[in-house]
């Protein structure tokens, strides 16, 4: 399994009622993720890499909260 660094699209292993996400910090073996539907803090041994679809489904997201309220999300 691959670290997923800061930047890395990720989905989780066990559930998908947090959507894709996409990896905002690194603290060790917990990673900090802007998922679609939330913001958590998730162990590196419960997240995946995200299917090219759902890496599309977050960029599309991110894009559209950028475009609505300005910045970097």
């Amino acid at each position: 399994m691959t670290a997923h660094g800061v930047g890395a699209y990720v989905a989780h292993t066990g559930t998908d009622v947090y959507g894709p996400g996409k990896v905002i910090g690194v603290d060790g073996e917990w990673r900090r993720v802007r998922f679609v539907y939330f913001v958590a803090s998730i162990a590196v041994r419960d997240l995946r890499t995200a299917s090219a679809q759902e890496e599309e489904e977050v960029t599309a997201w991110l894009m559209e909260k950028a475009v609505r309220h300005g910045g970097n999300w």
